[in-house]
């Protein structure tokens, strides 16, 4: 994730002790007792990343506890983001007032049932993913990419979007993906902004995403 933030951002990524490592009471409370094995590890490691990022910042020893949306509640004045998918999780976290809002997502490089296809994207994305049936992993790119405008949008605006209320386009060359939300959804949420911005990295097993948005100067 290092390589797709600026350095204003401290970006964590779990090795393997991080996976076993302890969580702080108010982060446990987070953890369903019901929670299978790979759910508390990776959890764990998230919260691992997430303090140890928090450290770089110069913020110690304070929890990330779960809203009851289960996004992380960050300490006043920080904001961040955690990814998990299996055998990968990051953390990234920024100090206000600079930045507003941060977005990371980590997915495996698969190909996606149809259903779930249409489920994530617009019809001019599919058809964009269409011209490249060589590569049929792209639509778990914009899954990931709209996963990180939704992490962007949601600290911003506090509802929920839609995976189809973002049309993205992606900049395969140069790694970079611009997400506009649509009309329909900016009427509903006066004020909201109307474009993000990202990068993305693709490796033969794992699509990495993120973004940030600034404050205005």
């Amino acid at each position: 994730m290092r390589d797709l933030l600026p350095e204003c951002v401290a970006v964590e990524v779990a090795d393997a002790a991080d996976f076993a490592g302890e969580l702080l009471p108010d982060e446990a409370a987070g953890l369903s007792d019901r929670a299978v094995d790979n759910r508390r590890r990776e959890f764990t490691a998230g919260r691992v990343c997430a303090r140890r990022a928090l450290g770089r910042l110069g913020v110690h020893g304070r929890a990330i506890p779960t809203s009851p949306s289960r996004a992380p509640v960050w300490p006043p004045g920080t904001t961040g983001s955690i990814t998990h998918t299996k055998g990968y999780c990051a953390a990234a976290v920024a100090v206000d007032p600079g930045v507003r809002a941060v977005g990371i997502d980590a997915e495996h490089r698969t190909i996606l049932p149809q259903n779930v296809r249409r489920m994530i994207c617009r019809p001019e994305e599919l058809d964009w993913c269409a011209g490249r049936p060589d590569e049929d992993w792209w639509p778990a790119v914009f899954f990931s990419a709209k996963e990180v405008v939704y992490k962007l949008w949601s600290p911003i605006v506090g509802t929920w979007l839609d995976f189809q209320d973002a049309t993205l386009t992606l900049d395969v060359a140069e790694g970079t993906f611009t997400a506009r939300i649509g009309a329909e959804r900016l009427a509903k949420t006066p004020g909201a902004p109307d474009t993000f911005n990202g990068r993305f990295h693709i490796a033969p097993g794992l699509i990495r995403t993120a973004g940030i948005v600034l404050h205005a100067p």
